[in-house]
């Protein structure tokens, strides 16, 4: 660590001693320095803070929670530091004397230094440190099933698979006892945040991250409404057919609310396994998950891209550990960019089936926006998607492009022959993507906003949380849910990316747009049944997009590549298919929940 803490103490000796200059050849020199300057130590202190991260998840013990924590203090300092504040905020002010991407860099550098304020050093030292052990203690947690040690992808494969209700109630509610002992370590990080967060003028945490998108929280907010409203009729038929075909199943009532237990996803955020004839993960059976990674990444050289680096093969962390390991790593799937240059890695725990086969696809889509834009063009600091969202929905728009049948029969899942029912297709897909917008526009999304705009206190965060899941998902609890419980604490983001879930919400809708783009414009092709294998058009169009990184605004670019602001409008049209089956199925059905 000692170069990167050398150029640390060079940076705030040239801060100290710049001289206030105003006209405008001399600012964008001054200008320029500091840039270049703070990329070069921005890059070696991320490198190392990925670096300790990425131990601290893969080998989860109290060494590398240490070192994490040392790390992330290093970073913050440098980050944080309050000279670079001040010369940021005085530059800032000058912006219309600074070209573009100069004004963009500095606009980045204040939010990052935002997140760990050297002016709060303690604030920010107890953040660290407190975000450390929360994400240890999540990562380090063992969930098990009457009382024997299991793992998140078995209960995952028993909530997808089972038709015995008492067992899934059992598997639901181990999977949510994790959050019993992260609700402290929740409560100490909540003024921590909204105070680095309000020390650089912003309302709170929420709202800082919030302004990495050019907005302010109640203008998210009101999107995010929009976007429910717009696409709750859908839901709505989606979910009376959803609680009328599981009551059949289950031999109960048809419920106004759809037990959590019922559905096959610990958060309910998607539907799997409740269109009968549509078994996905049949088409696996053969296969290992070695071969679920090396399709994935066949699918983007197909597109006229590059092999992944060999370092990605050797220092990933691809595949569940064996039962008998006594190591314990992070069970979320996550794609890393350690160095911001050319070592991209992912976390995952692949098994053969269409949710990894999926899943594959999608974090190689952040390995592969890492890699666009890793290039001269793009300074350390703008090495970003051209906002989280689309980071997200890049690995999205190939999750669709994994599901369509073209692709799947091309490379030999799927027989050519075999007959497609494309209406229980859709459905199925929809039922695994459309019910995501009230979960992550509505319930995550509102829940960290009370949390944080609003000061949720910790006697209302299990009720807060059942009051929105509720509203938004017309699901409820299998029994009643005390305070004892934290069970929005059991998603990993509101520990690790907290006030950022909306990113996803944002994806789902910028990448029906891209994708409606793609099989219009340049495939020729029918949205619902098209395929972007080995078409080297479609892998141009999407290059254009990601060796941008963050060097456009990223309303600029969704207009130049599809023509429109960012809307509901072609998710709901890819939809529209089914809409008419799920109509005719109700008639005569309530379709509301209230």
């Amino acid at each position: 660590m000692r170069q990167p803490h050398f150029l640390f103490c060079v940076l705030i000796l040239i801060g100290s001693g710049c001289t206030r200059t105003v006209d405008n050849d001399s600012i964008r020199r001054e200008v320029g320095d500091f840039l270049k300057l703070y990329n070069s130590i921005y890059q070696g202190t991320t490198a190392i803070t990925g670096d300790a991260q990425w131990f601290s998840m893969t080998e989860v013990n109290e060494a590398h929670t240490g070192q994490r924590t040392g790390a992330g203090k290093v970073y913050a300092a440098f980050s944080g530091n309050r000279e670079i504040i001040e010369r940021t905020r005085r530059y800032l002010a000058q912006k219309d004397k600074l070209d573009e991407s100069s004004a963009r860099q500095l606009e980045k550098i204040f939010l990052i230094a935002a997140q760990n304020p050297g002016t709060i050093p303690e604030i920010v030292n107890l953040k660290v440190e407190a975000e450390a052990q929360q994400s240890a203690a999540m990562d380090g947690f063992q969930f098990k099933l009457s009382g024997k040690p299991t793992t998140a992808n078995e209960i995952d494969k028993i909530l997808e698979k089972s038709r015995n209700l008492e067992e899934r109630r059992k598997v639901w509610e181990a999977s949510k006892e994790i959050g019993k002992g992260l609700k402290p370590g929740l409560v100490k990080l909540q003024p921590f945040r909204n105070k680095v967060a309000k020390e650089m003028g912003y309302s709170s945490y929420f709202a800082l991250q919030v302004a990495d998108y050019g907005m302010s929280a109640s203008e998210m907010m009101q999107f995010l409404n929009q976007l429910v409203e717009e696409t709750r009729p859908f839901y709505q038929q989606l979910h009376c057919w959803v609680r009328n075909e599981l009551a059949k199943r289950y031999h109960q009532r048809v419920p106004k609310r759809i037990p959590a237990h019922w559905l096959g996803n610990r958060w309910s955020q998607e539907w799997p396994g409740i269109v009968e004839g549509v078994d996905l993960d049949s088409l696996f059976i053969g296969k290992d998950s070695q071969w679920i990674v090396r399709q994935a990444e066949s699918f983007y050289t197909s597109l006229g891209m590059p092999p992944l680096p060999e370092s990605f093969w050797k220092k990933s962390d691809l595949y569940p550990l064996p039962a008998a390991s006594t190591r314990k790593k992070n069970a979320h799937a996550s794609a890393w960019h350690i160095d911001l240059q050319n070592d991209v890695r992912s976390l995952m725990s692949v098994e053969p089936n269409f949710y990894w086969f999926s899943t594959a696809h999608h974090e190689l889509g952040h390995a592969y926006y890492f890699m666009a834009y890793s290039n001269p063009e793009v300074p350390f600091v703008l090495r970003e998607g051209a906002n989280r969202a689309f980071h997200e929905a890049i690995g999205d728009l190939i999750a669709i492009a994994t599901g369509q049948v073209p692709y799947l029969q091309q490379i030999g899942l799927l027989p050519g022959e075999k007959k497609i029912d494309r209406t229980q297709w859709l459905l199925d897909e929809a039922l695994r993507t459309l019910v995501f917008i009230p979960w992550s526009a509505g319930v995550m999304s509102h829940w960290e906003y009370d949390l944080y705009e609003q000061n949720l206190p910790e006697s209302e965060y299990n009720t807060r949380w059942w009051k929105y899941v509720g509203e938004f998902q017309g699901v409820e609890p299998p029994t009643p849910r005390s305070e004892t419980y934290c069970d929005p604490a059991t998603k990993t983001h509101i520990n690790d990316d907290a006030a950022q879930y909306y990113d996803y919400a944002m994806a789902f809708a910028i990448k029906y747009q891209l994708h409606n783009h793609i099989a219009k414009n340049i495939l020729k092709q029918d949205p619902n049944y098209c395929n972007y294998y080995n078409n080297k058009e479609v892998g141009k169009f999407l290059m254009d997009i990601l060796k941008l990184g963050a060097t456009r605004d990223w309303r600029q670019v969704l207009r130049e590549k599809t023509g429109e602001d960012i809307s509901s409008k072609a998710l709901l049209e890819y939809f529209k298919p089914v809409l008419g089956f799920l109509q005719k199925q109700n008639a005569g059905r309530e379709a509301g929940w209230d």
